[in-house]
């Protein structure tokens, strides 16, 4: 049976690009078609500065979110990546195999430590290391294929060539996934800025939808989303980013490609209400069913650690060969 892997990283409240990139087809399509794993991984979290107690919260938040969208405990498993050791276990074996080289070139390292030295803070090394965690979280699992955005496509990528060395150095131990970018809103973007990935940890907020904004604060994000000149409302990404990110929010709330809707709207304040009622009414279930777990945190953790049990059992057999395979000695 095909094995699924992914995860969300808990460093911001999880967005609108968060649930129709991502989420919605775990929900409505991986948790069913396959053994699936879905992750908090919270380890990612530490790479750069942060508050622990701000991490703790918006770890709990991420996995009732995960659960309130609809992922069900019965058909996948829904745990947070610190709770389940082998990550780190495997993670160390994998940098003895990785170089210094390919981690300088991952796309993430070079924007992000650009960033934190602006902010006058110091580069961490988990920052550089970390797309070795994230090859050792998908890896641990033996996971056929990685639902990813564009962005972390680069991060798969070195997993299947890690897996690749390690099998020709030491044997055969790990599966070489793929990954499966999702085929509509697989990047949804920032409503005031329509080049730039609607992100979780952005200084700026009014262009982004969390999960948990209230139905008018949604409408009035998208009702100010930037446009482009001219008034003809088609669907090119070049030429006109914002009409064609509002096309396809609106697309993905409807299930459909938006290449469908180009055209179908006389202006811009037209598609700019269509997309927001859409996307209120996309989120209304999650924002009531998230409602409801929280009332039920006891439940919740449950669930969780029902979840970590579960992923344990699938990972240790592979770590502990791995670590055979390099030559360590057996507890």
């Amino acid at each position: 049976m095909t094995r699924i892997f992914s995860g969300i990283k808990p460093t911001g409240h999880l967005t609108l690009g968060n649930y129709l990139g991502a989420l919605r087809q775990w929900v409505e399509v991986d948790q069913h078609r396959a053994e699936s794993l879905f992750c908090v991984v919270d380890l990612h979290a530490l790479t750069i500065e942060h508050d622990p107690a701000r991490v703790r919260r918006l770890s709990r938040q991420a996995a009732t979110l995960m659960l309130a969208a609809g992922l069900d405990p019965e058909k996948c498993a829904v745990f947070v990546q610190s709770h389940v050791d082998e990550h780190a276990r495997l993670s160390y074996l994998l940098e003895c195999v990785a170089n210094d080289g390919e981690m300088r070139r991952m796309i993430q390292y070079k924007e992000k430590s650009v960033l934190e030295r602006e902010r006058g803070g110091s580069v961490r090394l988990s920052l550089l290391t970390y797309p070795v965690l994230m090859a050792a979280d998908i890896l641990a699992y033996g996971a056929d294929e990685v639902p990813v955005g564009e962005d972390q496509t680069q991060h798969v990528e070195l997993t299947r060539d890690l897996a690749v060395r390690f099998n020709q150095r030491y044997g055969h131990t790990f599966v070489v996934p793929r990954a499966t970018p999702p085929k509509v809103a697989a990047r949804v973007m920032d409503l005031q800025d329509p080049t730039s990935k609607m992100g979780k940890s952005h200084d700026s907020t009014a262009g982004i939808v969390y999960l948990l904004d209230e139905p008018e604060v949604v409408r009035k994000k998208v009702l100010r989303a930037v446009t482009d000149s001219g008034r003809e409302v088609v669907y090119d990404r070049e030429a006109k980013p914002g009409v064609s990110n509002l096309l396809e929010i609106l697309a993905a709330c409807e299930g459909r490609g938006p290449e469908e809707l180009s055209g179908a709207f006389d202006s811009y304040g037209e598609l700019k209400k269509a997309a927001a009622e859409a996307v209120v009414e996309v989120l209304r279930p999650v924002r009531e069913r998230h409602r409801e777990l929280c009332a039920d945190p006891a439940g919740v953790d449950a669930v969780l650690r029902a979840g970590a049990e579960r992923a344990r059992a699938m990972a240790r057999p592979t770590v502990d060969a791995a670590y055979r395979a390099m030559g360590l000695m057996p507890a």
